[in-house]
């Protein structure tokens, strides 16, 4: 799933301080793990938190948009891109899933949920919501339908 919403956003995604202000908050979902993160377009640096940063194998909380998707399946890869530099350019919301993999030839899925704002400055943001399932695939591993 690639999608990408080109609009003028009445409301924004809010990434809120306060634990109940969120929809998911941190680790709110039973079913997985909800982390926010945030782009800068000025300096194309995205911060990632502590489990984001963690399940995406990476040492550091910030770090170029081509390190984190150094882990994603190599065939999601090209339309993520896409997805970011469209939303790079205006306004956007936009939404992805892929699976990280692993060096211990684990697959773990991600979703990501992000938006692009504030070019009017000049100096542009993006704000975003990474879910990690609590449960991994392993390599070999296909979806049938039941």
């Amino acid at each position: 799933m690639f999608k990408i919403a080109n609009a003028d956003l009445a409301t924004s995604f809010a990434v809120g301080d306060a634990e109940d202000e969120r929809l998911l908050g941190q680790d709110a979902c039973r079913f997985g793990i909800s982390e926010d993160w945030t782009g800068d377009l000025t300096s194309g640096l995205l911060t990632l938190g502590d489990r984001a940063r963690q399940l995406h194998g990476l040492d550091s909380h910030e770090c170029g948009l081509l390190t984190v998707m150094r882990c994603y399946d190599p065939a999601d890869r090209g339309h993520i891109l896409r997805l970011f530099e469209q939303a790079a350019t205006e306004p956007s919301r936009f939404c992805y899933s892929t699976t990280i993999l692993s060096a211990s030839n684990q697959r773990q899925p991600v979703f990501c949920i992000g938006e692009s704002t504030g070019f009017e400055a000049s100096r542009g943001k993006m704000v975003g919501l990474f879910i990690f399932p609590h449960f991994q695939l392993p390599t070999a591993a296909t979806v049938t339908p039941a």
